[in-house]
This record gives C-alpha cells, sequence and structure tokens, in this order.
C-alpha cells in the first residue's frame, strides 16, 4: 500500500478520501523539515501548508514519491523544477480559498476606512470619539488591484456592487471578466488608485515589490492591503510611507517574518511600532483560512492530481 505524508492541520476530508482511494495516510502536522527528510523515502505523496520546504535535501531524497499537493496558493516552499525533472507531479489548490481571502481583504479595507477596529478599542477605554473616526465611504472610490490571479479576480468580483473602478494589473496580460474591471499598467495604478491591493505569489522578481520606489510612487495617497504573501512588501519601507504620510492606512494579514519567537530587536521594533498606529491593520495570516476554504483546498488537490 502507498502511503502519503501530511505535514499540517487538515480538513478531516483529506485523509479519509486518501484513505478510501487506497492509500496509508500518515498526519504528523508538526513534523520538522530534518524528519521529512529523515523519512520522505517511503512515502508516494506529501501533503504540505505553508511550513515545510520541499528543497533539494527533500528531493534527492524522495525515491518513491510521485506528487506534492500544496494546500493553498503559492508554490515558493517547493523546488518546482527539480521535482518535474523527477517526475514527480506538483499541485497547488489557490481556487480553493480564492474567495476566502476576496472576503478578507474587503473587510479589512472596510474595517481600515470606517476605523472599526480603532473606534472599537477607543470605546473600551472610555473614549467616545465620533468626529475623529469619520469614515471614508468605498463608493465611488477607484481600486488597485495588483496580481490579477485566482484571488486578484476574487477581489474584483466581489466589488461588483460596491460602485467602484478596478484598475488591475498582471504582468500576463488577462481579459477582465466584470465591466468594472480595466487592466491597466503598474504606472496606472499608482497613478490613480485611491486602494491599493497585493495579490501576487512570492518570486525573486516580487520579493519586495512594495519597496521605498513603489510606495513614493503613489500619487493618491491609498489605502495598502496585502493578503498575499509577506516577503512582497518590505517592512522597513511600509513604515516610511506611513511616516511620509503617503498612504493613509495599511492593512496586512501577512508579515515578513511571521515566526514572532524569531524576531531580531530591529524587527521587535518595527511590528510594536506597525502595531501602535490607529491607520494600520494586522491580522495573522488566516486569509485564506476559512472554515470553506479548509475543505475546498483539499477537495481541489484531490482532483487535480485525478485520485
Amino acid at each position: 500500500m502507498q502511503k502519503v505524508l501530511i505535514t499540517a492541520p487538515v480538513h478531516l476530508w483529506l485523509p479519509q478520501i486518501l484513505q478510501e482511494k487506497g492509500f496509508e495516510v500518515v498526519l504528523l502536522p508538526a513534523i520538522t523539515h530534518e524528519q521529512v527528510v529523515a523519512c520522505i523515502h517511503e512515502y508516494a505523496g506529501l501533503v504540505i501548508t505553508t511550513r515545510i520546504l520541499v528543497d533539494e535535501a527533500v528531493l534527492n531524497n524522495a525515491h518513491q514519491l510521485q506528487w506534492i499537493a500544496r494546500l493553498g496558493s503559492g508554490m515558493e516552499l517547493i523546488n518546482v523544477a527539480l521535482a518535474t525533472s523527477k517526475g514527480i507531479t506538483c499541485v497547488s489548490s489557490p481556487e480553493g480559498n480564492s474567495n476566502a481571502v476576496a472576503e478578507h481583504s474587503l473587510g479589512m479595507l472596510l474595517s481600515l476606512a470606517n476605523n472599526l477596529v480603532k473606534s472599537s478599542l477607543e470605546i473600551k477605554n472610555g473614549q467616545w470619539l465620533r468626529n475623529e473616526n469619520r469614515g471614508w465611504e468605498l463608493s465611488g472610490k477607484t481600486v488597485g488591484i495588483i496580481g490579477y490571479g485566482h484571488t486578484g479576480a476574487a477581489f474584483a468580483k466581489l466589488l461588483q456592487g460596491w460602485n467602484v473602478q478596478v484598475l488591475a494589473h498582471d504582468i500576463l496580460p488577462k481579459q477582465p471578466i466584470w465591466p468594472h474591471v480595466k487592466m491597466v499598467s503598474k504606472q496606472e495604478v499608482l497613478a490613480h488608485a485611491q486602494v491599493v491591493s497585493l495579490h501576487l505569489p512570492l518570486t525573486a522578481e516580487t520579493k519586495y515589490y512594495a519597496n521605498d520606489s513603489f510606495f513614493n510612487s503613489l500619487q493618491q495617497k491609498p489605502l495598502f492591503i496585502s493578503c498575499c504573501r509577506g516577503k512582497v512588501t518590505h517592512t522597513a519601507a511600509l513604515i516610511r510611507a506611513l511616516k511620509a504620510n503617503v498612504i493613509r492606512g495599511a492593512a496586512l494579514d501577512v508579515l515578513e517574518n511571521e515566526q514572532l519567537q524569531t524576531y531580531t530587536a530591529e524587527q521587535q521594533n518595527e511590528l510594536r511600532w506597525l502595531l501602535a498606529q490607529p491607520n494600520v491593520l494586522i491580522t495573522p495570516h488566516i486569509a485564506g483560512y476559512t472554515h470553506e476554504a479548509y475543505l475546498q483546498m483539499a477537495k481541489v488537490v484531490v482532483e487535480k492530481l485525478g485520485l
């Protein structure tokens, strides 16, 4: 019987369906990279999320491995070229959590624009401040979406009923699906968008995409949203942009380093400063982690693998 290693918590449907299809499933959600290297030779299938790096050390010991399933979007943790050269199929499931990420992006946008978290915390501290928390309506605004793949398009779809113009940019030409979406250059997004939302994978080209040059090119003092990958945004540049008032505020579901216990003194100071700002909202990489997405991502990879 072929074995499948699952390296993270997953919806119960996934191990059940794999067992029904004849696999022996080993669920080790706390397994380390070193332990994967040591045992991967036993497995025909590997399931990962955002924790285990499938690098040369893993793949060179993966003598029976036939497929790797990445639950969620982004393949930066997998050496896909090496895996493919060894005949290993690699699939991901961005379709499974794209709506979840889109809804989270919209929620963060509305919360930030209307000072929901800020004013709620003030009331808890005995302050009732109305004028200081006057909101900013989305209707009539221009929303820029950089990265028009599954999540970017899902975010654009959610915005259909909000009376906004969406300016979308992607390095690969794509046709807009909805009338309110216009495909434009990056420069047009930076010049005209009053909201800028990033939906990019992490690649060599997109690391620190949101850097000093990016922020200094923004002309409308937009709200900045990132629910993609932490290293797409340079934290120090974001802080400089907030201090220089070139962006109205920032909503982040991801950070450059999400292992808070490993922070350097400089990283601790940066995060402490961000958390102290009333126009900054940070959540712990939960945008694509809804109950519905938890199941749907598993279904997508099983379908793609043809199991």
